[in-house]
């Protein structure tokens, strides 16, 4: 999956991705997804057509398509197991309490007050049960979880893969700008009462 840099298309405000999907993968690459992050290949157009004020330029296209060939995790390229963006989404439910106590159905379990129902997304490479035990159970002891309701589901999330800190000004930093700019408009506001 290959994120384009913005402002690539025409009337197209939104990030766009180009996806390599294939039934005949070598083996090295089965069971694996490539994640190349090409939002920083692009270069400016002397004139704008709407949104599209970008575009790729054919040194870029070699670049990038070498580093797709090439396989290998970088900067602007991670790879990982198909299930690393794996979920399997579980409800999980919580009884209900009427007059103090927990109503119960015909077989004697505890009927699911659904205002309280809530969902937890756990990582298809983690244990469902050792997850509720360890994340949920310590917080609502009385929940338990509606197996039957069970969904896989898959998101990728580039900036989670792809983000970079960028430290804090230090405040004298901030304060240093603050008091430049007070300086710069005092002498202005005097100017201008002159």
């Amino acid at each position: 999956i290959i994120a384009l840099p913005t402002e690539l298309f025409y009337n197209t405000g939104i990030a766009t991705y180009i996806f390599i999907v294939t039934n005949r993968k070598p083996v090295h690459r089965r069971g694996k997804v490539q994640l190349l992050n090409a939002v920083t290949y692009f270069d400016k157009m002397r004139k704008s057509l709407g949104n599209k004020r970008h575009y790729i330029t054919a040194e870029q296209i070699k670049a990038l398509t070498e580093l797709y060939q090439g396989f290998a995790a970088g900067e602007n390229c991670k790879i990982f197991d198909n299930q690393d963006f794996g979920y399997t989404k579980v409800t999980v439910e919580r009884p209900l309490v009427e007059n103090g106590q927990i109503v119960k159905d015909k077989r004697g379990n505890p009927k699911a007050d659904t205002s309280l129902r809530d969902y937890e997304k756990i990582p298809l490479k983690q244990d469902v049960d050792d997850y509720f035990e360890k994340e949920v159970k310590p917080h609502v002891p009385d929940a338990w979880m509606e197996r039957s309701k069970d969904k896989v589901g898959y998101e990728i999330n580039f900036t989670k893969y792809f983000y970079k800190y960028k430290p804090l000004r230090s405040l004298d930093e901030i304060k240093a700008d603050i008091l430049a700019l007070e300086s710069e408009t005092e002498g202005l506001l005097k100017e201008i009462l002159k």
